[in-house]
């Protein structure tokens, strides 16, 4: 089919302004819209040309274009049936929103409901605790400053004995769909912005949010065994949602205090413990410090420094399993620093009657030696 004047598929002047050329689109997209006339092959080829003409001279610098040079100042000289690019379409879809509610009565509206509430934001709390405290679990208090549901409406955002309303534009869904041929497109409702009601009465107290600024102190538990980096989840106990909107969650993140005399390993505790040079060598009983308590020790004779011995169940629980951990007890020797007369005089006998022989550990420190150089 030989193309026309675009003016002529209009049926407008030349000088026509941008109104008088959007309601002669119209008109003719009504008339012979696709969906008014399937199956008619004519309709659809006036659709495409009047769809072209249109979405040339909508635009100003096409239009100057094409009233220069023709059809080869808009790059449009074929003969072939008319159509135009649906990726180009200059001021067309200015008029795509307006044509669709005249084919399809303007409230059509799609997908399920998504309510007027917005969820609330998630919350964040950093937690120190005592190494005590994670063998013992606790509960810990805390305060937080947070948006909390609006006491006089409720969280609904409406005046106290009114109610939002179904958003009369979208039919309560908050979804609009546009729909030109085999294009769909869904955009969130112009009236109610996507959240399906409208309140006609906003709340004075939260001006129609549905939360105010507050602070709350809500008790959290905290497990026996958990460690430094956890993060404990309290469901609803983040932000108050928008509008009436479910709340946010609660993060607690595990901060576990660095202690003076354990350190921790998962479920096990090492420390050190120091011990007499007379305890070393004759053996006796030592007191050795647990997170329970202290408790006796029985430490062999002729112990070496270093040496280190197991506190069974004496370490931490875990918040996976059953069961708890060991302690691990490191020994180191204490040597005097300040002797008596008496006690030199003694230890120089007790060198003398030792004579060349050394101890376990030294003896293996020695062979060593002579394994290294010869």
């Amino acid at each position: 089919m030989a193309k026309r004047d675009y003016y002529e598929v209009l049926g407008v002047e030349r000088g026509v302004g941008d109104e008088d050329l959007k309601k002669a689109y119209r008109k003719l997209a009504l008339q012979y819209h696709p969906d008014r006339n399937p199956d008619d092959a004519e309709a659809e080829n006036r659709f495409k040309e009047a769809s072209e003409a249109y979405a040339v001279l909508s635009d100003p610098e096409k239009r100057r274009a094409y009233d220069q040079f023709g059809f080869a100042g808009v790059g449009a000289e074929s003969g072939a049936p008319p159509g135009f690019d649906f990726g180009d379409l200059g001021g067309f879809g200015e008029v795509f929103n307006d044509l669709f509610g005249d084919l399809f009565g303007a409230a059509r509206a799609g997908g399920r409901r998504r309510g007027r509430g917005q969820r609330g934001a998630d919350l964040r709390y950093n937690l120190e605790i005592t190494l005590e405290d994670s063998l013992e679990g606790m509960d810990a208090k805390l305060k937080l400053p947070k948006m909390r549901p609006c006491g006089t409406c409720g969280g609904s955002g409406a005046e106290p004995g009114t109610s939002p309303e179904r958003c009369q534009h979208c039919g309560g869904s908050g979804q609009m769909i546009l729909q030109q041929g085999f294009f769909r497109v869904s955009r969130p409702c112009d009236v109610c912005r996507g959240q399906g009601e409208v309140v006609r009465n906003p709340c004075a107290a939260c001006r129609g949010a549905g939360r105010v600024e507050g602070q709350q102190t809500i008790s959290v538990r905290v497990p026996a065994g958990v460690e430094d980096g956890m993060r404990l989840r309290v469901a609803g106990e983040g932000e108050a949602g928008i509008s009436g909107g479910p709340p946010g969650d609660l993060y607690v993140v595990i901060s576990v205090a660095t202690h003076s005399l354990f350190e921790r390993d998962g479920q096990e505790i090492h420390c050190e413990v120091p011990i007499p040079f007379s305890t070393a060598v004759f053996g006796g009983e030592v007191q050795v410090p647990t997170l329970e308590g202290k408790v006796d020790l029985r430490v062999p004779e002729g112990t070496q420094s270093g040496k280190v011995f197991r506190l069974r169940g004496k370490g931490l629980p875990s918040v996976h399993t059953s069961g708890r951990g060991d302690q691990y007890v490191r020994i180191f020797v204490e040597v005097p620093s300040k002797l008596t007369p008496r006690a030199r005089e003694l230890l120089e006998a007790f060198a003398e009657e030792c004579g060349e022989e050394v101890s376990p550990v030294s003896r293996g420190f020695m062979e060593k030696l002579r394994d290294l150089f010869g």
